[in-house]
């Protein structure tokens, strides 16, 4: 039998020996499960029969790539004892159930450590473990509701700007989930205890929000939407629509930034509005009517090469493009798709995007002969993908 730790499927990365299973699941769980994939980990996502929860072409989930699947049910018989086959196996486990459910399927914690005390069983929900609102449904825009950051984001005379689910699924709760689940790991390795990690959204999500409180209990920030520095109330930063209707993004903040950012505006005499307030809508004002005079290429060519803080506000589809990120290799084509590369970079131990998004069920055989699980192809006959 293997043990946790022990290297199977070839990777790269800094985690390449590291196994982690994954409860299938939406959002910020299989968004974490990639992350450890992309670092290397050798990710093994148990799907549900019957497809997946979102409608997108297995395919084209970018958050499935470097992963392996399997299929198991875990409502049938045998279904529990698959999973905590793996689990005895690996070093960490990510589920994403609401509170009691992986415990009624049989695959809790308990459950786990009661076959591998080592293991890291990491949890990901959006209202966490416990409180008033664990066992309630929600989403993204509700969890960073209640953590007062969405009241933060947008103009102070519309609704509150939803962020996507950047802000709350993948920020404030999956990144969360690697962080302490790498911690978590680490501790394992140095005293052989494993532990739950109890990763909630409302918590992540507050969590990032903690320079802002400190600024709130000095008196540096109001809180009200776009009343400060950076949140859209400072002219010189924020965003500006151009002739052509697209937009430019402003960062000036610092003295000689605004200086050299207003020079190339042709704004030179509205220098000293930067550190009188009252003076701020008119600075907002000018500084708007200059840029809807030329388009956003022609605003960017003027600001090639400057440290004006300004760049052009671009679309999905125009990023992997830009210069900067081209020379990067910030996006890559894979399996033919565009999409962000592994990140972060490692000088010694390179990511890379070894595989496409894993197809439901198609690597059960692998993960059964690499995990050392027979079981696994007698439950589920589903071959490997060619």
């Amino acid at each position: 039998m293997t043990t946790a730790g022990t290297p199977a499927a070839p990777g790269s990365g800094p985690l390449s020996g590291v196994r982690v299973v994954e409860l299938a699941g939406i959002g910020p769980g299989p968004f974490a499960a990639m992350l450890l994939a992309d670092l290397g980990a050798d990710v093994v996502r148990v799907d549900r029969p019957g497809g997946p929860a979102l409608a997108i072409d297995p395919a084209r989930d970018v958050t499935n790539r470097n992963k392996r699947s399997i299929v198991v049910d875990l409502k049938a018989a045998d279904g529990p004892a698959r999973v905590l086959d793996l689990a005895e196996r690996a070093d960490i486990l990510v589920e994403g159930y609401r509170p009691g459910v992986a415990e009624r399927l049989g695959v809790g914690p308990e459950e786990c450590h009661a076959r591998n005390p080592r293991l890291v069983y990491g949890r990901m929900t959006g209202w966490g473990q416990d409180g008033p609102l664990a066992d309630r449904a929600g989403h993204d825009v509700a969890y960073i509701a209640l953590t007062g950051t969405l009241g933060m984001i947008g103009r102070p005379d519309e609704p509150p700007a939803v962020p996507a689910n950047l802000l709350g699924d993948y920020a404030g709760g999956a990144l969360y989930l690697v962080v302490g689940a790498l911690a978590a790991l680490h501790h394992a390795r140095m005293t052989g205890v494993g532990q739950v990690v109890d990763a909630a959204i409302v918590d992540g999500t507050a969590h990032l929000s903690a320079m802002i409180h400190g600024m709130i209990a000095a008196g540096g920030w109001q809180d009200r939407r776009a009343a400060n520095l950076f949140d859209g109330g400072c002219p010189y930063y924020g965003t500006y629509e151009t002739a052509d209707g697209r937009y430019m993004a402003v960062g000036a903040l610092e003295e000689q930034f605004s200086a050299e950012f207003l020079r190339l505006l042709g704004l030179e005499d509205l220098a000293d509005a930067r550190r009188d307030r009252t003076r701020w809508s008119e600075l907002r004002e000018r500084i708007a009517a200059r840029f809807t005079s030329r388009t956003r290429d022609e605003w960017t060519a003027v600001f090639e090469g400057t440290d004006a803080c300004v760049a052009p506000v671009l679309s999905l589809r125009e990023a992997p493009h830009h210069p900067h990120l081209a020379a990067r290799g910030t996006f890559t084509d894979h399996s033919g798709i565009t999409q962000p590369a592994p990140a972060p970079r490692f000088s010694a131990t390179p990511t890379a995007i070894r595989t496409g998004p894993a197809r439901p069920g198609a690597d059960t055989g692998t993960v059964a002969r690499d995990w050392g699980i027979p079981a696994l192809v007698n439950e589920d006959p589903v071959t490997d993908a060619d």
